[in-house]
């Protein structure tokens, strides 16, 4: 499922209804292996989260820390390394203005939000829908 618009300020709530502006925000599907699997093995959010290498990106983490920064690698666990980091709230999370690049495990990613223009929403949507078919059959 693909929400659009900005996150609400509460995390545990979802948006309920597409805007036409802000973000595409993906719920991380690091712990739904068996559904993201494609046919061929690759894994469907791996190879889309590979094309985006490069792009600024908002990484909102299940302890309600939200990092900004430029995707420089994913891996095939949905690891995520940012790099130019920063917090989205530098007062709750103080420690954090001196670091620059990290590593996230994939495992505790909630959301990835990513600007709308760069992303082929309907590209993916068939590609997930595809894959959905596959693993039926």
């Amino acid at each position: 499922m693909f929400f659009w618009g900005e996150l609400p300020a509460n995390p545990r709530e979802r948006p309920r209804a597409p805007r036409e502006h802000g973000k595409l925000a993906l719920p991380f599907p690091a712990g739904d292996r068996d559904f993201f699997e494609g046919a061929g093995g690759e894994n469907l959010f791996y190879s889309f989260f590979k094309s985006l290498v490069g792009k600024d990106v908002v990484v909102e983490l299940k302890n309600d820390l939200s990092i900004c920064g430029t995707l420089h690698s994913v891996d095939q666990y949905l690891n995520i390394k940012l790099t130019d980091i920063s917090v989205t709230d530098p007062e709750k999370y103080p420690h954090m203005l001196s670091v620059k690049n990290c590593f996230i495990r994939g495992s505790v990613v909630r959301y990835v939000q990513l600007p709308a223009d760069e992303v082929d929403t309907q590209l993916l949507q068939d590609a997930a829908r595809k894959e959905a078919l596959q693993q039926k059959q």
